[in-house]
C-alpha cells in the first residue's frame, strides 16, 4: 500500500510540513512587533536629561516644534543645532506656517536657566502663544 509503513521494508511514509503552527508563530511575532512599535515615544529633539515634574501631560506631535537647550546652552531646532540668528528666523517661519503651532522646550536639567528663558521669551515675541516645557514624570513622594 502506498503511503504506509510496512514492517518488512515497504514504502516509507512521506513527511509533511505542518503549516498551522508556523502561521501561529508568525502572527505572534507580528503582534509583538506591532505592540512594541505602538509603545515607542517619538522624540523630536536632541537627547538631554529632562527635569522632573508631577504635573506633566501628554504632548501633541502635529504643529509642534521642539527646541532643545543643552547643558552647554546651545540650541537645537528639532534635531539641528543652530545659532541664535537662525533660531529667530525659524521661529518666525514656524509661526507664519503654523499660526496655532506649539513650541516644546526640551531643556537639559543642568542647562542654564537663562538660556531656557531666552528661548521662551523669543518664542513669545514671535507671536507663538503655546510654549511648553518638556519634563519627565517624577516618582510620587519625592
Amino acid at each position: 500500500m502506498a503511503g504506509t509503513s510496512m514492517a518488512g521494508g515497504g514504502a516509507r511514509k512521506k513527511a509533511r510540513i505542518e503549516i498551522i503552527p508556523l502561521i501561529d508563530v508568525i502572527f505572534f511575532l507580528l503582534a509583538t512587533f506591532v505592540l512594541f512599535t505602538l509603545s515607542l515615544n517619538k522624540t523630536e529633539g536632541i537627547k538631554v536629561t529632562l527635569p522632573q515634574s508631577f504635573t506633566g501631560e501628554a504632548r501633541r506631535t502635529e504643529g509642534t516644534a521642539t527646541v532643545t537647550v543643552t547643558e552647554q546652552g546651545t540650541i537645537a531646532w528639532n534635531k539641528d543645532f543652530i545659532n541664535l540668528d537662525e533660531f529667530l528666523t525659524r521661529l518666525k517661519v514656524f509661526h507664519s506656517q503654523n499660526p496655532d503651532g506649539e513650541i516644546l522646550i526640551n531643556g537639559d536639567a543642568e542647562a542654564l536657566f537663562n538660556a531656557v528663558i531666552y528661548v521662551f521669551d523669543e518664542a513669545r515675541k514671535a507671536g507663538i502663544e503655546k510654549v511648553k516645557v518638556e519634563t519627565k514624570v517624577r516618582a510620587a513622594g519625592r
